[in-house]
C-alpha cells in the first residue's frame, strides 16, 4: 500500500466525476443504435486519433510493457517496434478505405455487419461467426483491463484484490452503459492526454533515484549488463529469431482489432485521416519508447525485487517514490485512464456484436432502435460480468491476457480486413474460411503447452488465415458483378494524397 493516500483519493474522485459527467452528457444525446455504437460517424481528427490510441494501449502500456522491460530490459523494444510499425500501417492503408467501404456498403456500423454487406452474405453465417469470435476474445481482453484496475486499487489503497476488482468494474460499466460510443471516445481524448503526460513524466522524474541518466545506466549494468542489450533474452541468452519475430508480430494485430477499427469507421470526414494519423504516430512512438524506459528506470531506482506478474507494479511504485501525494494522484489516474479507455471500448464493441449481430439477427429482426440501444446497454453489463469472472485470479498477468486476445483478433480478422479492402477476387467462402482458420489456430496453438516452438500464436494464425482465404476464394466462382463494381468504386474513391 502506498503512503499518504488521502490526496490520491481526492484526485481519483475528481477524475471519476468528470468521466461520469461525460457519460451522462452523451446519455441524453443517444437516439439510435448507430449513435450508441458508432457515434453517428462524428469523430474529428483529434478525438479519432487519441481515442484509437488510448483504447489501443490500455493498462498494459503503463503496467504490462514496463513490467516486461523491468524483467527483460531492452528486449522489450522489439514489441514496441512491432507495435509502432503496425500502428502506422493500419492508419496509412486501412483507415481511409475501411471508412469509405463501411459507409458505402449499407452504412455498416460493426465489423460483422461490414463482412455481411461486403460479400452479400444472405445466410448471416459470416456475421454470426464473426460476432462469436469477437465475444470470445473481448472477454479475455476486457478481463486484462479489470486486472490492471484491480492491481492499481490494491497497490495504492491496500484493498483486497477482489474489492479492488469490483470497484474498477463498476466505474467502467456505469459510464459505458450511459453514454455509449461518444462518451467513450471523448473520455479517451482526456485519458489519452493524461496517459501521455504520465508516461513521459514518471521515468524522467525516476532518473533522480539513481543519480540521473548516467547513474541509472551504471546501476543497470551492475545489476545485469544484458538488460541493456536488445539481442539478449530475459535469461541472458542470445535472443533467437523466433523470439524477435514473435515480438515484432504484435504489429500484425492492429489490422484485426475491432475497437481500433471502429474509430476509423467513425471518423467524421475521411480527409481528416492524414492529420489523425500524424497525431496518433507522435503519441504512440513516444509512449511506447517511454514505457520501456519506465521498466529500466524502475529496475535501477527502486529498492524492490519484483518477480513475475508483480513486475507490472513498477510504474506505480516509481510514482510513489518520486511524487508528492496530489501529483502522485494525477499520475496514478493515468493508469485508471488507460484501463478505462480500453475496457469501455471493448465492452462497447462486444455489446454491439451481441446486439446488432446476434440479438437482432437471430431473435428480433424488427426490434426498434430504442430497444436495441437498451439491449446493447444491458449487454455491456452481461459481458463485463463474464470478464470479471476471468479476472478473479489475483496472479493474472496483464501482458499475458492482452497477448492472447491481441493475437486472437489479429489472426481472426486482420487477414479478412486487409484482403477484403485490397483484393477484389475475395469471396464469401474465403472470408468465412479465413475467420475460422485464424481464430481456431490461435486458440489451439495457445493451449498446446504455451505454444509450439515458443512462436507467438498470431504468426501461424495470420498465415493460415491468409492461405485459407486465398485458396478457398480461388476455388470458388468470382464475386458477382455488383460486388466487383462496389469494390472498384471504393478503391477509386479512396485514392488520395495525404
Amino acid at each position: 500500500m502506498i503512503e499518504n493516500t488521502t490526496g490520491i483519493l481526492i484526485t481519483f474522485i475528481l477524475y471519476l466525476v468528470v468521466m461520469l459527467a461525460i457519460g451522462w452528457y452523451f446519455y441524453s444525446r443517444t437516439r439510435n443504435l448507430s449513435d450508441y455504437i458508432l457515434g453517428g460517424r462524428g469523430l474529428n481528427r483529434w478525438v479519432a486519433a487519441m481515442s484509437a490510441q488510448a483504447s489501443d494501449m490500455s493498462g498494459w502500456l503503463l503496467l504490462g510493457l514496463p513490467g516486461f522491460a523491468y524483467l527483460a530490459g531492452l528486449e522489450a523494444l522489439w514489441i514496441a517496434i512491432g507495435l509502432g510499425v503496425g500502428t502506422y500501417l493500419n492508419w496509412r492503408f486501412v483507415a481511409r478505405r475501411l471508412r469509405d467501404y463501411t459507409a458505402a456498403s449499407s452504412d455498416a456500423i460493426t465489423l460483422p455487419d461490414y463482412f455481411e454487406s461486403r460479400f452479400r452474405d444472405r445466410s448471416k453465417i459470416l456475421r454470426i461467426v464473426s460476432a462469436v469470435f469477437i465475444l470470445i476474445f473481448f472477454m479475455i481482453y476486457t478481463s486484462s483491463g479489470f486486472v490492471a484496475g484491480a492491481k492499481l486499487f490494491e497497490t495504492v489503497f491496500g484493498f483486497s484484490y477482489l474489492g479492488a476488482l469490483v470497484i474498477g468494474v463498476l466505474v467502467i460499466i456505469v459510464y459505458t452503459f450511459l453514454g455509449g460510443f461518444m462518451a467513450v471516445s471523448w473520455t479517451d481524448l482526456i485519458q489519452g492526454s493524461l496517459m501521455f503526460v504520465a508516461i513521459i513524466a514518471v521515468p524522467i522524474a525516476g532518473l533522480s533515484l539513481s543519480g540521473g541518466l548516467g547513474g541509472t545506466l551504471q546501476t543497470v549494468r551492475e545489476i545485469d549488463p544484458d538488460l541493456l542489450g536488445m539481442f539478449t533474452d530475459i535469461d541472458g541468452a542470445t535472443l533467437g529469431g523466433i523470439a524477435i519475430i514473435s515480438s515484432l508480430a504484435w504489429g500484425l494485430g492492429y489490422f484485426g482489432q475491432p475497437h481500433i477499427l471502429a474509430r476509423f469507421m467513425a471518423i467524421r470526414n475521411p480527409r481528416e485521416i492524414g492529420d489523425a494519423r500524424r497525431i496518433a504516430m507522435v503519441w504512440v512512438v513516444i509512449s511506447l519508447a517511454m514505457a520501456v524506459v519506465v521498466g529500466i528506470v524502475g529496475r535501477a531506482g527502486l529498492d524492490a525485487d519484483l518477480a513475475g506478474a508483480d513486475s507490472e507494479r513498477v510504474f506505480m511504485l516509481l510514482i510513489d517514490a518520486v511524487f508528492p501525494a496530489l501529483l502522485a494522484g494525477v499520475m496514478l489516474s493515468a493508469i485508471l485512464a488507460a484501463v478505462m479507455s480500453t475496457a469501455d471500448s471493448q465492452l462497447l464493441v462486444s455489446s454491439s456484436a451481441l446486439t446488432e449481430d446476434l440479438y437482432k439477427v437471430l431473435l428480433r429482426r424488427d426490434a426498434s432502435q430504442t430497444e436495441l440501444v437498451w439491449v446493447s446497454r444491458f449487454a455491456v453489463i452481461a459481458i463485463a460480468l463474464v470478464a470479471f469472472v476471468i479476472a478473479l485470479d489475483p496472479d493474472s498477468s496483464v501482458l499475458a491476457l492482452v497477448s492472447y486476445a491481441w493475437g486472437g483478433f489479429g489472426a481472426t480478422f486482420g487477414p479478412i480486413i486487409l484482403l477484403s479492402l485490397f483484393w477484389g477476387r475475395m469471396t464469401r467462402g474465403g472470408a468465412l474460411a479465413g475467420i475460422i482458420a485464424g481464430g481456431v489456430t490461435v486458440i489451439v496453438w495457445k493451449n498446446l503447452s504455451g505454444g509450439l516452438f515458443a512462436l507467438y500464436e498470431i504468426v501461424p494464425g495470420f498465415v493460415l488465415s491468409v492461405v485459407a482465404i486465398v485458396v478457398v476464394s480461388l476455388m470458388g466462382s468470382e464475386p458477382d458483378e455488383e460486388i466487383r463494381q462496389e469494390f472498384a468504386r471504393v478503391r477509386e474513391g479512396s485514392r488520395h494524397d495525404d
